[in-house]
């Protein structure tokens, strides 16, 4: 069984950079490895939909979303089956938890996303 791990909660202030780490270990049930697998991140809100952050495919592609692009970039190390985002110039609508997920497929929407994080808590403040 799969498992995706998350670095620990962020305690910010407006204007800092943060870096959160996903992880994965475990066999995907599919036989592939975690290296041919999308990773994506995504963030929720109470009362809110999870909105996509960012995303990297296996052969490196990017995609970021709308409220955090041109400040982020995700990153991935598949001899450490990680994948990192990094966040610049926060802001307190940045305040969520964030998760990661993987996908077969180089998408941004989280109903195909399977095999999540356990969610990391990110707190930016003014």
């Amino acid at each position: 069984q799969v498992q995706l791990r998350q670095s620990g909660e962020v305690l910010a202030q407006a204007g800092d950079s943060l870096g959160l780490s996903c992880t994965a270990s475990g066999s995907f049930a599919s036989g592939r490895s975690f290296s041919g697998y999308t990773v994506g991140w995504f963030r929720h809100n109470s009362g809110k939909e999870r909105e996509f952050v960012a995303a990297i495919s296996p052969n490196g592609d990017t995609h970021y979303g709308d409220p955090v692009k041109g400040r982020s970039t995700i990153s991935r190390d598949n001899s450490k089956n990680t994948v990192n985002l990094r966040m610049n110039s926060l802001k307190p609508e940045d305040t969520a938890v964030y998760y990661c997920a993987v996908d077969i497929i180089f998408q941004f929407k989280p109903q195909t996303y399977h095999y999540w994080g356990q969610g990391t808590q990110v707190t930016v403040s003014a």
